[in-house]
């Protein structure tokens, strides 16, 4: 699984390095290093939302903050790669 954190300047005031250390530290909780691949990107075009916005495996999610972290992990990263 890829995974892109825009670091765009929207995304960037919205937590983007929070977001960034708590998946980082979620994919090593899971032991997950050698199933998913982390990196930046510029904007994707989606600076209207209200949390920080990055694509896995290409496709957009939008919104995901640190309040709503867990639960965008849980439903986008962990549920995928245990299916």
């Amino acid at each position: 699984m890829e995974i892109k954190i825009c670091t765009g300047s929207s995304c960037h005031v919205k937590g983007s390095s929070i977001i960034l250390d708590l998946l980082k530290a979620a994919i090593k909780e899971h032991g997950l290093e050698d199933k998913v691949q982390l990196s930046g990107t510029v904007c994707i075009g989606q600076c209207k939302s209200d949390g920080v916005n990055l694509e896995i495996d290409g496709t957009p999610v939008t919104g995901v903050t640190e309040k709503g972290f867990a639960e965008f992990f849980n439903e986008k990263v962990l549920k995928v790669l245990k299916a």
